[in-house]
């Protein structure tokens, strides 16, 4: 039982982490991208919708969009990127924004000063630190508890 204690904190720390250096990699490829300084005319191939929660919780859909651009080597690259506008639509063209070295981390997002960008993932990495803090903190408490109550015991 001691160990569902930790175990379950556990795991949700390394959740935390995971979408931790998912935020900041996702990040770090959109600067990069509107830094790269190379832009093209894409086609919106696809939108789709994606859901998550329900039954006892809030239920909240992403828009995701699929592109299809030509580098100015030629090279055919498709992409899909997450939180677009909703009056975009299949058919549709965009500017993309990539680096030369990596057009398949392109974004069709328009370029955001980079004030906005870190405000956006301080606010994402400072809701982590917090949750893995609690984690830490409830995992700490329960270890003081079981110590207590071994000591208690005859």
């Amino acid at each position: 039982m001691e160990a569902l204690f930790y175990a379950v904190p556990s795991l949700m720390i390394a959740f935390a982490v995971l979408a931790l250096v998912t935020a900041v990699r996702r990040a770090r490829r959109v600067r990069d991208a509107w830094d790269g300084g190379l832009t093209a005319e894409a086609r919106c191939l696809r939108t789709y919708t994606t859901t998550s929660g329900g039954g006892n919780t809030s239920v909240s859909t992403t828009l995701h969009h699929v592109y299809a651009f030509r580098t100015r080597e030629g090279r055919e690259v498709r992409f899909e990127e997450a939180g677009g506008p909703a009056t975009r639509v299949e058919g549709d063209f965009a500017t993309v924004h990539y680096r030369a070295e990596h057009p398949e981390h392109a974004t069709a997002h328009a370029p955001a000063r980079r004030g906005r960008l870190a405000a956006e993932q301080g606010c994402v990495l400072a809701f982590l630190g917090v949750f893995i803090a609690g984690c830490l903190v409830f995992m700490a408490v329960a270890h003081t508890l079981f110590s207590e109550a071994g000591d208690l015991m005859p």
